[in-house]
């Protein structure tokens, strides 16, 4: 009895378990902590190759060796292990259109079932599925292939039966047949694995939820107008996919909507964040603006406020301008000169009244007076005016005659 494929590079026993703890992707409970608390840990093997280089070889390509008898093993020894030479042959059948995932992991649970697997995998011919189950969307060929190249399969069976029979499964030793537990009602009988299940060979496993070939296409009608629009965007004309001339021109204007949405809704996320991009920098301005007004006002009143620098430049000012403008006493031994009183003199920036001038003052102030230049004498008079002025008043005032040049000598004011 041959076990494998000629040309087909095949694993050893262990390799063959680490390959099925790899893909299984079990996940196991390991205990931990002094509460006994279950913590669900993945179980990891060190990386390795263990793919197959070659397909599976279908059953009457491959040379058996019929000299041999054939003796059924039980599910206790197949349980426990059997020798090399002789693995557990187990059987498969299947319509296997659009292989999927839950194809997958049904023929990997089957290669798992014993630690030493040969599995086998029937596939039904087009005319019995389209007789007992319905249309296919791929062929046969295209099913043998898909089934060939999945890695847990290591013989092919074209064109099985529907029902299983005891000629077939002593053609293929066949020790146990693995199919999920449901009972599958087809060809007049209520369960078409009953006498496989009486018989004792049967090997139970699971389906996978969630995915079908029967939920495939069921996405796909829902979805027609989708896959449609898909295709023909896709270079496929409206004849190969049977839609109508105008079936075809509503998906065309559908696609240009559809087109003109995703700009609008483009567009839509980019002013999103060209206005949170704003927020964020006004935000920073705003932020940046106080600093900076914090510090314009603190040196604005440094140098505005009452006591601020600036009014003590004003009273310095005005200091140096008095004592540049303030007559010196005449010698001593200058001639004096006999006039008329003058009126007492009152400066400009005090309360104070000057007191009244000896003879010699009067002399000596008559004579500096002369000597001035016209602009001191209108500065002179200014002071002397200044009298019902505010100290911030006399300098605009005194600044803006200058400038103006608007000054008369002011004679007939009140000292």
């Amino acid at each position: 009895m041959a076990d494998g494929g000629s040309g087909r590079h095949r694993l050893d026993k262990k390799d063959e378990q680490g390959s099925a703890k790899l893909n299984s992707r079990k996940r196991r409970r390991e205990s931990s902590g002094s509460n006994g608390s279950a913590e669900e840990v993945i179980a990891k093997v060190s990386r390795s190759s263990f793919g197959l280089r070659e397909p599976a070889p279908f059953s009457d390509e491959i040379e058996v060796d019929y000299s041999k008898p054939y003796v059924r093993v039980t599910m206790e020894e197949a349980k426990k292990g059997t020798p090399g030479d002789r693995p557990v042959r187990v059987y498969a059948d299947g319509i296997f259109d659009l292989f999927h995932s839950g194809h997958a992991r049904a023929l990997m649970q089957a290669k798992n079932l014993f630690p030493n697997t040969y599995l086998i995998v029937g596939v039904c011919s087009d005319e019995l599925t389209h007789n007992f189950k319905g249309f296919t969307v791929m062929n046969e060929n295209e099913r043998y292939d898909a089934v060939q190249h999945c890695r847990y399969v290591d013989e092919v069976v074209r064109n099985a039966p529907w029902t299983l029979t005891p000629e077939f499964l002593t053609e293929h030793r066949i020790d146990f047949v693995a199919h999920d537990d449901i009972p599958y009602s087809s060809a007049g009988s209520d369960d078409v694995y009953k006498h496989i299940k009486e018989a004792g060979m049967f090997a139970p496993t699971q389906r996978t939820e969630g995915i079908s070939t029967s939920d495939i296409i069921t996405r796909i009608v829902r979805d027609y107008d989708v896959y449609a629009r898909r295709n023909l965007q896709r270079g496929y004309t409206a004849k190969e996919l049977n839609v109508s001339f105008i079936n075809e021109k509503k998906y065309h204007l559908q696609e240009r909507v559809d087109k003109v949405k995703k700009k609008v809704k483009d567009v839509e996320e980019k002013s999103k964040e060209f206005v949170q991009k704003v927020e964020e920098k006004s935000i920073d301005l705003i932020q940046k603006w106080e600093e900076k007004s914090r510090e314009f006002i603190g040196n604005f009143l440094e140098m505005f406020g009452p006591e601020g620098a600036l009014k003590h430049m004003l009273k310095e000012g005005k200091g140096r301008m008095l004592q540049a403008i303030s007559p010196k006493q005449s010698p001593s031994n200058s001639p004096t000169r006999e006039r008329s009183p003058s009126p007492s003199f009152r400066w400009p920036f005090s309360g104070k009244t000057s007191p009244p001038s000896s003879p010699a003052n009067l002399s000596g102030k008559t004579d500096l007076l002369k000597s001035l230049t016209p602009l001191s004498l209108m500065l002179a008079n200014v002071l002397r005016c200044s009298k019902e002025l505010s100290e911030k008043g006399l300098w605009v005032c005194l600044f803006s005659l200058l400038k103006m040049g608007l000054l008369e000598i002011c004679y007939h004011c009140d000292p």
